[in-house]
Order: C-alpha cells, then structure tokens, then sequence
C-alpha cells in the first residue's frame, strides 16, 4: 500500500514534463551574488544570504581553522559528547548580541522551533499562533500536547479574541515570526507585547529573517522596537545573515536551563559542527564591526522596491529585504521562473499550498552584496518576462476593479 500511494504522487513529473519545474535547481558555485548553473552566470535573487557573508574570507578562514583544530563534527549530541568551548562562546555571544541572559545552540534553526515550543507548555495550556507563521513553529506547536490557536495574519483583533478564549489560569505562549519570510513585513509586535500583557500570556519570537536584518547592528525584531525585555524568548538560525547552519534560542536563565533538559531536539541531535558554529562566530564579528553593510543591504531594498513599484509590480505590505512580487497564479509563476532562469535571473516561486494561488508569487531578496547595476538588470528582466505573459496587465485591470 505504501508503495502505491508514493507511486500515486506524481504532481512534480507532471510540472516536470512541462519543463516548468522550479525545484532543486543545482548551484556549481558560491552562494554569491552571481551564480553558476549549468556552466552559465545566473544573477542570485533567491538567496537569505542578507549581508552577502557566505563568501566572506574572514568566515571561511573561521571554519578552516576550526576544523583544523577540533575536527570535521563532535559525533553526539550536545547533552552527552557534544558541547565544545566553541558552542559555549557563541551562546554567550548570541544572548549578549540579542540583550537576554542565556542562548542555547541547536543544529538547525528548524530543530529550535521544534524543541523549544513542543516543551514549554504543558497539556491544559495554549500555544497561539499567526496563520502566515513559517513551518516550523506550526510543526513545533504540532508536537506539542497544548491547545494550538491561530488568529489571522497581523491581526490583532484576531489574537484578541483568541486570547479571550483562553483560561486566564493556564501558561498562553504566542509564537510568531518577527519577519514573515515569504511576504517581508513585520510582526505587530507593539500591540501583541499590549495584548499578551493585558491577557498575561508570554511572546516567543523567531527572528530568522529579522536577525541581521533590523534592529541596532541587526540585532532583530524586538531591538527594532525597542521591547527586547517584553519578549520572553528570542529564536534566530545562522543559516540567514549569519552564513552558516544552525540555530538558536535566547532567553532567561531559568528557560535556558530547562530547554538544555527537556528540548527533544537538542538532547537527540548531534550537535553543530565546529565550522559552523565558527563561522556565525565570525559574521557575528562582523555584523558588530560593521553596521555599514546593514545599511548598504537597506539601500538596495529601497532602490529595488522603487525600481519594481514604478514597472508596475504589486509588492504587498513588505518591510524588509525580502520583496513578493505576486503573479497571482500558480502557473504563471512557475513560467516566469523558468523564463527568467534561462534571461539568468534566480528568483523563488511560491505556490499554493504554500499560499493561495491567488496569491502566488516570486519571492525576491536582497543582499548588502548586490550592486545597483544587478538589481535595475533583474528588475528589467522580471518587467520583460512578466509582459510577455500579460501579468502586468492582469494587474492593472484588477486594480481598476478596485
């Protein structure tokens, strides 16, 4: 039976055979501004790679060293074998970067979401979630024995009634992303920290897209408000700005020390390797030493998003480096992928399920690294191929029935 219902799954040969298949497309190179696919320069626009270190000799230098010195992996996990000194100081440097008492280091950024929220809370209390959440704080809260709730995206009169519903007496933890990685805006993370105080609940925010990206120095989502010290645990990965893999979580002492004894996926899983946690340790140092790159990733969102207004694009409500220029449909999406591959632009589609095909889009995302000259070049790739397919015009006209 098994075997029957894998055999049954054949949407992407289907996408396949139409030589529309977006996925898995193989890099021969550097996560740079430019990339090699099948022997050709293909401009990158698809990348999460926010301040362009992933090529950066300090980090590489960082995790030669590190290998030379502790080898290629700690063959366990961090409750057993696992832990280096290495590990210990990029935990006392997250928590101090992100302004909370301790930080505990997982193997992935997912690995975090499922750990820490699948333990917090017990069977009679509430995990509260947005609905554009990224996937793993909805598989987290899954594995969880609490009561899940969700409210509509950035809606606070959503989460109100939601809290509402909740026992004044149990333990109610909103999770929710600092910036949604799809769409680019921010959390409404001043009225949630109102709300969860008038309704006693306690904020967790993943700040994988925020980390680098807003904030003092990029210290994220609750700097760049001002209310680190009203959200209770603060979730970034490394895999993003911090040009690594990994992940962690910052908090006070008192969660820390029970996340060390209880996330399932911390004691489980071996533990980052010793490059790894030295390269975040490097582009740390380097988000410190220099804010100008922040500022420079910042100056090519502005230009890149005047530059895509004025061709005519629909960019919804987004705040940050990563643009949706939405299509509005899944297989025009999926062309205009390909069409721009083969004009040597990389850009990400996002289709339904992962969004209502109405809402299909190109998620598009900067790096300090680009150039001006590479973004007007993609931007007029992304106009020529989106006329050719009448996009442009479809948009007009459903603007017009507004």
């Amino acid at each position: 039976m098994l075997k029957e219902r894998m055999k049954a799954y054949n949407v992407p040969q289907q996408i396949e055979q139409m030589g529309l298949y977006p996925y898995f497309r193989t890099i021969e190179s550097e996560q740079d501004t430019v990339v090699k696919i099948n022997g050709k320069d293909v401009l990158m626009f698809g990348s999460n790679s926010y301040l362009g270190l992933t090529t950066h000799p300090k980090l590489k230098e960082a995790s030669k060293a590190a290998i030379d010195k502790y080898g290629s992996g700690c063959a366990g996990s961090r409750f057993l074998n696992g832990t280096l000194d290495l590990h210990l100081e990029l935990e006392r440097r997250l928590a101090e970067f992100v302004g909370k008492d301790g930080a505990l280091v997982f193997s992935t950024g997912f690995q975090v979401n499922l750990g820490v929220i699948s333990s917090v809370t017990g069977r009679h209390d509430y995990i509260i979630i947005d609905d554009l959440d990224h996937a793993c704080i909805i598989d987290g809260s899954r594995l969880s024995f609490s009561k899940v709730l969700k409210y509509r995206h950035n809606d606070m009169e959503s989460l109100e009634k939601v809290l509402q519903k909740c026992d004044p007496d149990r333990i109610k933890l909103i999770a929710v992303d600092g910036v949604f990685s799809m769409e680019g805006d921010l959390a409404k993370l001043p009225e949630i920290v109102k709300l969860a105080e008038k309704y006693k609940a306690n904020i967790m925010v993943d700040d994988a897209h925020g980390l680098g990206v807003v904030g003092k120095n990029g210290r994220g989502t609750a700097d760049h408000f001002g209310l680190t010290d009203s959200v209770d645990l603060i979730m970034g990965t490394f895999s993003k700005s911090l040009a690594s893999i990994g992940g962690f979580i910052a908090a006070d002492a008192d969660t820390i020390n029970f996340l060390k004894h209880n996330a399932r996926s911390l004691i489980f899983s071996a533990s980052i390797a010793p490059a790894n946690a030295a390269s975040a340790l490097a582009a740390l140092d380097l988000m410190e030493q220099e804010p100008e790159r922040i500022q420079k990733l910042w100056d090519n969102t502005h230009y890149a998003l005047k530059l895509l207004k004025e061709a005519g694009f629909d960019t919804g409500h987004t705040e940050t480096p990563i643009i949706p220029i939405f299509i509005r449909d899944d297989f025009n999406t999926f062309k205009i992928t390909k069409m721009l591959l083969e004009e040597g632009v990389f850009v990400n589609p996002v289709v339904s399920p992962a969004v209502a095909s109405s809402s299909a889009l190109l998620r598009y995302s900067l790096m300090a690294t680009h150039t001006f000259e590479q973004i007007e070049e993609s931007v007029e790739k992304i106009a020529k191929c989106a006329k050719k397919l009448g996009v442009l015009e479809a948009q007009k006209s459903r603007i017009h029935e507004h």
